[in-house]
């Protein structure tokens, strides 16, 4: 019987999110929240999981934020993964229940990348400062610092992933892991 980790990796490898959404102002392709989720349905179905949404405002370092909570759960099992977003409420042309509903979408969207191992990071809104707030906040969650290929946190954590002590669950509650080197983790 496979664990919900088992499911995951699955999942992860298997998953193709097309970015099915345009910005003709920045001139890019991007994926969605619902893009994401309309991807994922099948698999989820497949191996008899769910995934349930939810956010939370908070203020950090005087910001109000939404924070997103993807959770990946069998019923008796559960794997969260958490972004944040921050709430600009002077966004030009939003009102105040548009600019909490952009950031509660744009922090789930980026939970379920991070649960999901969708790699954004040739995202053009990734890189635009039409998303940002005044303080240049958008994703809080996205402070760790990369794991690299060949680093003495890289073999440790290779060596703690094929002892069983760790998951790549684990390692990305520390470290942001692109899909390459979640391979190499993986081998």
């Amino acid at each position: 019987m496979k664990t919900l980790n088992d499911k995951l990796v699955d999942i992860q490898g298997r998953l193709k999110a097309p970015k099915n959404q345009r910005n003709s102002f920045g001139n890019y392709n991007y994926r969605s929240c619902e893009d994401i989720l309309e991807a994922v349905k099948p698999l989820l179905t497949e191996h008899g999981v769910t995934v349930k949404l939810t956010d939370e405002v908070k203020e950090i370092a005087g910001v109000l934020v939404v924070e997103a909570i993807a959770v990946l759960s069998d019923g008796k099992e559960q794997i969260p993964t958490k972004a944040q977003a921050g709430i600009n409420l002077n966004k030009k042309g939003m009102d105040i229940a548009q600019s909490f509903g952009a950031s509660s979408s744009y922090a789930r969207k980026y939970a379920l990348n991070g649960l999901f191992l969708i790699d954004d990071t040739k995202d053009a809104d990734s890189t635009n400062n039409h998303e940002k707030d005044s303080s240049g906040l958008v994703d809080v969650a996205n402070d760790k610092p990369w794991l690299q290929k060949g680093s003495k946190q890289f073999d440790s954590a290779k060596l703690a992933v094929s002892s069983g002590k760790f998951t790549l669950v684990d390692i990305r509650k520390k470290y942001k892991v692109s899909k390459d080197v979640a391979a190499l983790l993986q081998e």
